[in-house]
């Protein structure tokens, strides 16, 4: 046979597989890897520090707090964001590093992170690793659930599913994405079972040097009633 010729069709088999598998896809799931994808390319606009607190109240109402600095690092090929804590008796240092193109990278203490390391608490907080670096945008399965209205934004509901949830982890993340700013404006994980395990909303919004700016976060886990606040020091440059 002509080797032009096996060359030809052996293209054409390849071309009709991909064509396929993308023909399973029902539209949501499109329309969610679509979405899923662009939040996973949002780059900051340039390098950021800024402070800010840690506030922890446990289920049984024990209250603590910490200082924390916040960096984001912008590079030509990737963006780094730092979270360290500098109160005294906890010290803790992370550095999520975002690609475009790559999975993130997560190094603590200097050490790098696998992937079933990223499901465990910053600091002893609700934020879990893996929550500060919005890995649930990076897992295949994407799914636009619906479009609603939620707390005043018309919304996108992008539900992300864990291909191989860990016993600790989650099996699935359900965010409330703003149309206009790409944004999130609530989410809800759900634990290996499919219980519903934290919830996380932004709480408060400055406007600072015309734009405005999240100044306070919080999640909460529903099965042990702990929760977490990060509050920013935001100030006009």
């Amino acid at each position: 046979m002509n080797p032009r010729l096996v060359w030809a069709a052996a293209c054409l088999l390849v071309v009709n597989a991909a064509t396929a598998a993308t023909n399973e896809l029902s539209n949501t799931e499109i329309e969610g890897r679509d979405l899923a994808r662009q939040l996973c390319e949002l780059r900051p606009a340039g390098n950021v520090t800024n402070t800010g607190i840690l506030k922890i109240r446990r289920g049984d109402g024990m209250r603590t707090g910490m200082s924390v600095e916040f960096r984001t690092i912008v590079t030509a090929t990737n963006w780094l964001t730092f979270y360290q804590t500098t109160s005294e008796g906890c010290r803790v240092k992370l550095i999520a590093v975002h690609s475009d193109k790559h999975s993130n990278q997560y190094q603590f203490h200097e050490h790098d992170l696998a992937e079933n390391e990223i499901m465990t608490p910053f600091a002893n907080s609700d934020f879990w690793i893996s929550d500060l670096g919005l890995e649930f945008f990076h897992w295949p399965a994407q799914k636009v659930l619906k479009h609603e209205m939620r707390r005043g934004q018309a919304c996108k509901v992008l539900e992300s599913t864990n291909p191989k949830p860990s016993t600790n982890g989650y099996s699935r993340v359900v965010s409330w994405i703003d149309n206009d700013s790409g944004g999130i404006v609530h989410a809800e994980a759900f634990d290996a079972k499919g219980k519903l395990l934290k919830e996380f909303n932004p709480k408060e919004f400055k406007k600072v040097n015309g734009q405005w700016q999240l100044q306070e976060m919080e999640i909460r886990n529903v099965q042990t009633g702990s929760r977490t606040r990060m509050e920013f020091n935001l100030e006009k440059k």
